[in-house]
């Protein structure tokens, strides 16, 4: 603290000796306007033209600067733009470019990216409440995809014109009719064959072992606050085919918390978000570190202590 102090100190008495030297030179200057034209000039000592030449100096960068300060004002005269309207300008600009990646970037998932759809066939059996949950999380699922590196073709399936998720879908967000994802009353096995098809179910036996774009993703849409068991694994049974589970029990284990709660049920916006991180990164375990959420009582294990043998 000491040395700060003394650093400033010294600095501003650098500064009043400056200025003390400025004057000095100023009063010299004075004195010699004063003289007669003819007079015979004194020379002048080293220190003297030192000071002088420090002086013309910074004469010649305060002229430089007031010129440049001149030219700048009357550019924006000119233009009718004052600095403050020149910077919301440039950040509008950055605005636009980052909108018109984002866009070029969904406009090819459409054609190229990995597929996943989100059934929503079982939407009916929701209440308002689930309904409006529902739509707030397909809002934050088509929020990541955005802003993703690798955004997926994004299907809405089973999604019928007349109905209540429709409507609050359109509701609570602003622009939903135009979001950059496919929309459709088809089911998945309407667009895709079955084969290629995995449907995914915290209830399912098989552990999900990568993230690849040969296979169509689907994910059960459905808030259940009842908490019934089973329903999208019954839906995939339904369907005919193949389902898998998130590796949770696999990479991750049981934390202790308060409430002794540990759940590996995650909302359609959680599990789309994992999804996104493995295929981004290729690793189940940075992706469940960096998504699953730590409310659920869960967190990634260190080699050799995995959640199964919890």
């Amino acid at each position: 603290m000491t040395e700060i102090v003394s650093e400033s100190s010294e600095e501003q008495t650098r500064g009043v000796w400056e200025m003390m030297e400025l004057l000095n030179i100023d009063v010299l200057e004075e004195e010699r306007a004063e003289e007669p034209e003819d007079a015979p000039q004194a020379p002048l000592s080293k220190n003297a033209s030192r000071k002088q030449r420090h002086w013309e100096r910074t004469l010649a960068a305060r002229k430089s600067k007031r010129r440049e300060e001149k030219r700048r004002r009357r550019l924006n005269r000119h233009s009718g733009k004052d600095e403050e309207e020149e910077d919301t300008a440039h950040h509008q600009l950055s605005k636009r470019a980052v909108k018109a990646a984002t866009r070029e970037r969904l406009a090819e998932a459409r054609v190229s990216g990995l597929k996943v759809c989100v059934d929503l066939s079982m939407s009916h059996r929701m209440s308002d409440k689930e309904t409006s949950r529902l739509a707030a999380q397909l809002r934050r699922l088509y929020g990541s995809n955005r802003r993703a590196s690798k955004p997926f073709r994004l299907f809405l399936t089973s999604l019928r014109e007349d109905s209540r998720l429709l409507a609050e879908c359109v509701r609570m967000n602003d622009g939903f009719l135009n979001y950059s994802l496919e929309r459709t009353e088809q089911s998945c096995l309407d667009i895709f064959p079955a084969e290629s098809v995995v449907y995914l179910s915290p209830d399912a036996q098989e552990a999900l072992e990568r993230v690849d774009g040969d296979t169509v993703y689907v994910l059960g849409g459905l808030v259940d606050e009842s908490v019934q068991k089973a329903l999208s694994l019954s839906r995939a049974e339904e369907l005919g085919v193949r389902a898998a589970r998130l590796p949770i029990d696999e990479h991750m284990r049981k934390t202790p918390n308060g409430k002794n709660f540990h759940s590996k049920i995650l909302a359609v916006n959680q599990v789309f978000d994992i999804m996104l991180a493995a295929y981004d990164t290729g690793s189940w375990t940075l992706a469940l570190d960096k998504c699953f959420p730590r409310s659920k009582g869960y967190a990634v294990a260190p080699q050799g202590h995995l959640a199964s043998s919890a």
